[in-house]
C-alpha cells in the first residue's frame, strides 16, 4: 500500500505528542491501562498479527507507522492494510530479501522511535529504543486487553514493567 506521509503523520500526531519521550506522556488521549513490551518486538513480522487485530479491533482498516526519530530514515512513513501478512509487514520495516549496498538502512535496524495507530484514533504503540520498550494502548475494556495480551503477548501491565 502506498503511504500517505503527511496523513500517517497527521494520524500519529492526533494520538501521539511526538515530541514528548518516555517516561514523560507521549499519548495524547487514550487513558486505559498500557501494555508494556519490548521495542524490538514492536519491528518483528510476530508482532504483526497483534498490531493489526488492534487495529481491526476499531474498525480500521489500515495501520500507519511513523518514524518518528531514527538514524538515516526519518520522518519514514507507511501504510498497510490489517489483512497484511506477517512477511508484507516484514518487507517494509525489515531488510528486503536481498538488500543492495546504497539501500536505506532498514526501519528496525535504524529507528529510534516509532509511532503507530490508525486512522479511528483509537488506539496506539509508541515505541522507543532507548529505553527499550514499546507501550501500547486503546483497549475498549480490560477483558479487551487480556484477551490480547493472552494470545499476543509476552507483554507486561504497569507493575510488571516496573517490576512490582
Amino acid at each position: 500500500m502506498t503511504s500517505n506521509p503527511e496523513a500517517v503523520r497527521a494520524d500519529a500526531a492526533a494520538v501521539f505528542d511526538l515530541d514528548a519521550r518516555l517516561p514523560g506522556q507521549v499519548f495524547r488521549e487514550l487513558a486505559d491501562e498500557a501494555v508494556f513490551c519490548g521495542f524490538d518486538t514492536l519491528l518483528t513480522p510476530d508482532a504483526w498479527p497483534a498490531i493489526a487485530a488492534l487495529a481491526a479491533l476499531h474498525g480500521d482498516r489500515q495501520v500507519d507507522l511513523l518514524v518518528v526519530e531514527a538514524h538515516g530514515v526519518s520522518g519514514e512513513a507507511l501504510s498497510l492494510p490489517v489483512r497484511a501478512t506477517p512477511d508484507d509487514y516484514w518487507a517494509r520495516v525489515g531488510f528486503g530479501p536481498d538488500p543492495g549496498p546504497g539501500d536505506l538502512e532498514s526501519i528496525t535496524i535504524a529507528a529510534q522511535v516509532v509511532a503507530l495507530t490508525g486512522p479511528s484514533g483509537r488506539w496506539g504503540c509508541w515505541g522507543e529504543r532507548d529505553p527499550e520498550v514499546a507501550v501500547v494502548r486503546g483497549f475498549p475494556d480490560q477483558a479487551a486487553r487480556a484477551q490480547w495480551r493472552a494470545r499476543y503477548g509476552p507483554c507486561v501491565d504497569a507493575a510488571g514493567a516496573l517490576g512490582y
